[in-house]
């Protein structure tokens, strides 16, 4: 109870006003930023490497003597400095992360903020885990079923390398961005926002999500969508799973 004998209300008694939280957010934004663009200076320097280790996908679907294509005269030079992008992105994604948790930090209090620094590098760790995931697994899976599909409607495969290097990118950021699920029921668990209870109970609901936004992330092919959905919902129940071991040991501990 306030001075004026009113109830203190968390939501609204904070220590940040709006102002401040914007403030905060934009700081943590341009730090962000900055780690990027020096990530995707060693990205031009890596380029040829990185665009090898992509095509991996389509020299298993479609053999070691076959070659992208160029059909525009920029397409080369625009993907190029895509690629520069997303390799400076993977490369920052550990201080990207810190400084988002960060963001989150500032608006918790001094007991929660300790699991920001066990999430921070968690969801950096996964997100790589997530792009690479696609890369080595999913990607020739999904290219090849992709291929047998153009040969048995009599379709010759010859892939663009633009539009090419736009399929892995974005794929290898819905795998990074999806294997995020653990670390985000773990921190939604021990900061109280989502009992262990609550989360058991919504598994049939959980697998409908699930299966909804595998189906809106990826391609249109059940190669990719069911590759998306079964490790999203094995890292759902990773996610509960750390959550109650934490539990049990800080149970422990308190039992002491």
């Amino acid at each position: 109870m306030g001075e004026t004998g009113k109830k203190y209300d968390p939501l609204f008694d904070s220590t940040m006003s709006l102002g401040d939280h914007l403030e905060e957010l934009r700081t943590r934004l341009l730090y962000a930023l900055a780690g990027v663009a020096l990530g995707a200076i060693i990205g031009f320097l890596l380029g040829r490497r990185v665009i090898a280790f992509l095509e991996g996908p389509y020299v298993d679907a479609m053999g070691e003597e076959t070659r992208l294509i160029a059909l525009g005269p920029a397409d080369g030079f625009i993907s190029y400095v895509k690629i520069a992008l997303i390799t400076g992105l993977f490369l920052s994604s550990p201080w990207v992360f810190y400084h988002l948790w960060m963001f989150v930090a500032a608006g918790l209090y001094p007991n929660e903020k300790k699991y920001v620094y066990i999430a921070a590098p968690f969801s950096a760790a996964l997100f790589v885990a997530g792009a690479l995931f696609f890369i080595v697994v999913v990607g020739p899976l999904t290219l090849g079923f992709l291929v047998r599909i153009n040969n048995f409607i009599s379709l010759s495969s010859q892939f663009s390398f633009r539009l090419y290097i736009a399929f892995v990118t974005h794929l290898m950021l819905v795998f990074g961005i999806a294997f995020q699920t653990p670390t985000v029921i773990f921190f939604l668990n021990r900061t109280g926002l989502v009992s262990l209870k609550a989360l058991s109970k919504s598994r049939k609901y959980t697998i409908l999500v699930i299966v909804i936004v595998a189906a809106m992330a990826t391609p249109p092919d059940v190669v990719s969508q069911i590759a998306l959905a079964v490790p999203l919902y094995l890292l759902f129940e990773l996610g509960i799973v750390l959550s109650y071991l934490a539990g049990r040991k800080r149970k422990s501990r308190n039992d002491r």
